[in-house]
């Protein structure tokens, strides 16, 4: 029984653990670039995208803020049929046992 209690008190500073992380991963901020520059995007740490901005040079400027919103629309999207399909996988995995609440492993 004294082991259950450890292994109990282990997995609830774990869970804190985690959930510092995501939360620390959530304010992060990172920056990705290709074309010498003329791309350049951020995300969180989550891989959520907050920002697109394309060179001028690459495409109409009348066009640029639809095609940026655009792009970040497209990548939210697949982002979100990605985790979609994660959960699923992990369903499949625990045999359809959900996790306690609160208690999300990291995707």
């Amino acid at each position: 029984m004294k082991n259950l209690a450890g292994l109990m008190k282990q997995a609830s500073q774990m869970q804190s653990k985690m959930e510092e992380a995501q939360k620390n991963l959530a304010n992060l901020t990172v920056d990705g670039t290709a074309g010498a520059g003329l791309v350049t995007l951020k995300l969180t740490g989550k891989g959520e995208m907050r920002s697109l901005k394309i060179d001028p040079k690459l495409a109409d400027p009348n066009e640029m803020e639809m095609l940026q919103d655009l792009i970040v629309a497209a990548y939210t999207d697949a982002k979100n049929k990605a985790e979609a399909a994660s959960s699923e996988a992990m369903r499949d995995v625990t045999g359809g046992l959900d996790l306690p609440p609160g208690l999300k492993l990291p995707f």
